[in-house]
């Protein structure tokens, strides 16, 4: 009985278990998250929030698409929990103005020049605006 005791401590040690990591990326920000050992499957909650390429099997990067929270679960072969992280998309708000008129809000990225750069709870027109010219160059760029 004791041997199996000891052979239970034992494979409970070894059995790393998935530390929950909290990781904060930009909208529009690719961040690298390196791994402690070689993932076979990888998985975002919500695909509208953020995205995940694999580098390499200890190397995913991590790209925030659009504000929100959502989770990232990342699997070894036998289907262990590497790792188990929150994902929080924020945006860069050093260069970002707010203008209300009107009773409707209407977001700028103010960088190098005032460009749309429009938030959920903007004024429906400037944000479906920015949105259908952002769809227009994805297509130009993916050549359809």
């Amino acid at each position: 009985m004791k041997f199996y005791a000891t052979i239970l401590a034992a494979s409970l040690l070894t059995a790393a278990p998935a530390v929950a990591q909290q990781y904060s990326v930009e909208s529009g920000m690719t961040r690298p998250v390196k791994l402690s050992k070689p993932a076979a499957s990888v998985i975002i909650g919500n695909q509208n929030i953020a995205d995940v390429a694999v580098a390499d099997p200890q190397l995913v990067l991590l790209t925030g698409k659009s504000f929100g929270t959502t989770n990232l679960l990342v699997l070894d072969k036998d289907n262990n929990i590497i790792v188990s992280a929150e994902v929080m998309v924020t945006a860069d708000t050093a260069n970002m103005v707010t203008v209300s008129r009107g009773g409707s809000q209407y977001t700028y990225d103010c960088a190098s020049d005032c460009r749309d750069a429009p938030v959920i709870g903007d004024d429906q027109q400037h944000f479906s605006k920015a949105l259908n010219q952002a769809e227009q160059t994805k297509a130009l760029t993916e050549g359809r």
